[in-house]
């Protein structure tokens, strides 16, 4: 347990973390329920790999130098507070009124191809008829809503390794 507590533990706490997030994202939710992800699920998957890319830098390379840790720890803090922003967003779009809720649009393929990244993820931000639909629920709880409360809560793991980086 006390492994688990060093700057290199905590990350690779991170790291499988990510792992298994995606797991169930990609194995669980798509393969064997069939959901395919709608464009802020997609922004969501994208930084929680963001900061399991970092944390697994962090692991792999076990810097000594302070400098490097919190460079590596920002990169994660990045990804996971993207992720969080977007699932708070999905969250509050879910929680529309039915005529308030955007208009579902053209896929995010299409957005890729057809316009420049700024508006691809003005579009995605916006949100779309989709994204605001409450396919399945475990304890009462959409899919944003639960990845809401991981991201939350890697998101305080990362306060903890920030006070592991500066106790040094």
């Amino acid at each position: 347990m006390r492994n688990l507590m060093t700057y290199r533990g905590l990350n690779l706490f991170l790291v499988v973390m990510a792992v298994v997030a995606m797991a169930f994202a990609l194995l669980f939710l798509q393969r064997y329920m069939g959901f395919a992800p709608c464009p802020l699920c997609v922004f969501q998957r994208i930084g929680l790999m963001v900061m399991g890319v970092f944390a697994l830098l962090a692991v792999l390379i076990n810097p000594k130098r302070g400098a490097i840790r919190l460079l590596l720890w920002l990169g994660s803090l990045l990804g996971i507070l993207w992720s969080t922003f977007v699932a708070a967003r999905h969250v509050w779009i879910q929680h529309l009124p039915p005529d308030q809720v955007p208009s579902c649009g053209p896929g995010l393929d299409y957005w890729l191809e057809a316009l420049p990244m700024q508006e691809v993820v003005h579009q995605v931000l916006s949100g779309s008829g989709e994204c605001a639909v409450v396919a399945w629920r475990f304890l009462g709880l959409s899919i944003p809503e639960q990845a809401l409360i991981v991201f939350v809560f890697l998101t305080l793991v990362h306060g903890v390794i920030l006070l592991r980086i500066l106790r040094k």
